[in-house]
């Protein structure tokens, strides 16, 4: 099969669909490669690279005539323009973005988005929420190490003693995880927050503080579990309880990094004005949903705090926030090697030995992650 590897153009993407380790690999199957030229630079992919693992480097437009296309973005619509009917394509396509999947039906692709893969243990290896928030986690905690005017551990010095920062993370997913494990790394005293009791073992298994909310009903602990690996939007009645709590801990933290999202809705407001004017002056959040929150009035869209601003940092009320949308696009190099293995892993269920496309619907995974075919659109 043909298969391009186009540039992303989308503003502030860095990373690429493929690498020379994935390129040799599907080279290896027998498929044709297609790199468009300069395709992985800011990933500190160079294209001598790519010539070398067996790609053909190629003008943009031979890269989108491909018979199967493989992207991190979706494409823009000036891209689908250069896409041939028929074709598949494979990326990180926003399966709740209906205008965006009615585009690509419309321009008769045979679509997967991998966001959309069931979280099992099946399809780890293909998970590319998980693969990407691994690597937010790690640089929110790393951004907020930059911004922070005093130092993560405690210091003992001639000059006298410097205590050690206190960090709470709100919403203990893969990206929560792996900022609780790089705050500890560098010294800091940790509380996580998050409404699934069911991660207070891995939290305090990475040196945190379990920032307990009592579940007075069975309407709250089923919401608790929530589904598939997600969490589910819970009671008010709880929620309201865990605002008292997570203000007290608000209002001490130095620094603190929100990561709580909910697949097809508005990422919930786990930190309030009234819990950023509470914080010391120079401390800092970093908003891991920023421009993905609560529509405020103005039309402006925030995050898990509505004062974050996507893609700003700001300062209110003496506070730094750090709205950045597109973290692991800060660490391109090796956010484009797990995505790419990602991906390669996942055309494994939709690649036959002949080299054909093939939409196995028995498999739940390639079900799962097919968004459009024929023209049509098949998530409801």
């Amino acid at each position: 099969m043909l298969i391009g590897v186009p540039r992303e153009s989308a503003a502030g993407e860095t990373r690429v669909a493929a690498t020379p380790e994935t390129i040799k690999k599907l080279k290896a199957q027998g498929h044709v490669l297609r790199v468009e030229r300069g395709a992985g630079l800011a990933a500190s992919v160079t294209d001598e690279a790519y010539a070398a693992a067996g790609a053909d480097l190629v003008e943009r437009s031979e890269a989108f005539a491909a018979d199967l296309l493989l992207k991190v973005r979706s494409p823009s619509a000036e891209e689908l323009g250069l896409l041939k009917p028929g074709a598949a394509l494979v990326g990180m396509l926003n399966p709740f973005d209906k205008a965006g999947l009615q585009a690509l039906a419309t321009a008769g692709l045979t679509s997967f988005a991998l966001e959309a893969a069931p979280r099992s243990s099946r399809a780890q290896s293909m998970d590319v929420l998980s693969s990407q928030a691994n690597i937010a986690g790690y640089k929110a905690v790393m951004m907020a190490a930059e911004r922070y005017q005093r130092f993560f551990p405690m210091l003992m010095t001639a000059a006298g003693t410097v205590k050690a920062a206190r960090v709470v993370i709100l919403g203990v997913g893969v990206a929560g995880l792996q900022a609780i494990a790089t705050a500890k790394r560098l010294g800091a005293v940790i509380e996580a927050s998050d409404v699934r009791p069911s991660v207070k073992e891995q939290v305090e298994s990475l040196g945190a503080k379990f920032i307990e909310v009592s579940y007075d009903t069975p309407e709250e602990k089923e919401a608790a579990e929530g589904v598939g690996g997600y969490a589910k939007p819970m009671p008010q009645s709880w929620l309201d309880r865990q605002k008292v709590e997570v203000a007290k801990r608000v209002a001490q933290a130095d620094v603190v990094i929100t990561t709580a999202l909910i697949p097809g809705r508005a990422a919930p407001v786990l930190v309030t004005e009234e819990m950023v004017r509470s914080m010391k002056a120079g401390s800092v959040i970093v908003d891991l949903a920023a421009g993905k929150g609560q529509t405020a009035p103005d039309g402006s869209v925030g995050g898990n705090c509505p004062l974050t601003e996507a893609g700003k940092t700001v300062v209110k009320h003496g506070v730094t926030l750090v709205g950045e949308t597109n973290l692991p696009a800060l660490v391109a190099a090796d956010a484009s090697a797990l995505y790419a293995r990602n991906v390669l892993d996942f055309l494994k269920l939709v690649l036959a030995k002949d080299g054909s496309l093939q939409v196995p619907m028995d498999d739940d995974i390639v079900a799962a992650c097919l968004v459009t075919q024929s023209g049509e659109v098949k998530r409801s």
